[in-house]
């Protein structure tokens, strides 16, 4: 997710109506997230076209040392939800409008703003570009008409920054927005059956991510004449130990 905005911080909705800059403080977020993730090795990197995750993505690849040359690929399909008429205003008018329709924020959908279901579809397809593009960016590391090399994790992640991907042959990097991860997270664990670590807290799992908050999911993909999920398994969602560690 994206480094903190002047919007976030006066407690403003964005959506996709409000293209701002990071803030002083959004720009030291994603130093830190480069600082923590400088060697761990991402082969891609796709961030949606808004100006706060592009920002945040430029930063954490000018500071990765294996990296730093890589293209960002843009793509508005990870732009953040739609807001609708909500966007701009205040995010607790837009809780006491979702409590008025009685509904949970998350699931709430403001006058012209985009569903769940919509943000879904949007997922979806960006998931099915994305596995196309890494399979063929990286054929000579998959085996056509096999399952690609899956990842060995054995008992509880050490807490470091490149937890899970030692024997990941390809290794995106993904900034996107909270409340499209929001919906991408419960997608991907109610309707692509996405795995969990043993012992999840759920409501931590579902809740909103932090500004560059991480969240890393190993997927295997069988490769024939199409490129098809085949496993997914959540290693850690809302990481934020790099924010953590510039405070401390």
């Amino acid at each position: 997710m994206y480094g903190e905005t002047q919007y976030n911080k006066d407690g403003l909705l964005q959506g996709q109506g409000i293209d701002s800059p990071l803030s002083e403080t959004g720009i030291q977020q994603s130093e830190a997230a480069g600082q923590y993730l400088q060697d761990v090795r991402f082969t891609n990197v796709f961030v949606s076209d808004m100006k706060r995750a592009k920002q945040t993505a430029e930063i954490i690849v000018r500071k990765n040392n294996t990296c730093s040359d890589l293209a960002l690929v843009i793509d508005p399909l990870l732009k953040e939800r739609s807001f609708g008429i909500a966007e701009g205003g205040r995010v607790e008018d837009m809780k006491k409008m979702a409590e008025a329709a009685g509904q949970p924020i998350p699931e709430y959908t403001p006058p012209h703003g985009e569903t769940m279901e919509q943000v879904k579809v949007r997922i979806n397809t960006f998931l099915k570009s994305m596995f196309q593009l890494m399979a063929d960016h990286h054929r000579g590391k998959i085996r056509w008409g096999e399952e690609t090399q899956r990842a060995e994790i054995d008992g509880p992640l050490a807490g470091f920054p490149d937890d899970g991907v030692l024997r990941v042959p390809a290794h995106a990097l993904v900034v996107s927005h909270g409340a499209y991860m929001r919906v991408a997270v419960r997608y991907f664990i109610e309707d692509l059956g996405c795995s969990v670590p043993l012992g999840s807290d759920m409501i931590q799992v579902f809740s909103a991510c932090s500004n560059t908050g991480m969240c890393r999911f190993i997927v295997t993909l069988k490769c024939s004449s199409a490129v098809l999920l085949s496993d997914m398994k959540c290693l850690f969602v809302n990481r934020i130990d790099h924010i953590k560690a510039k405070d401390s």
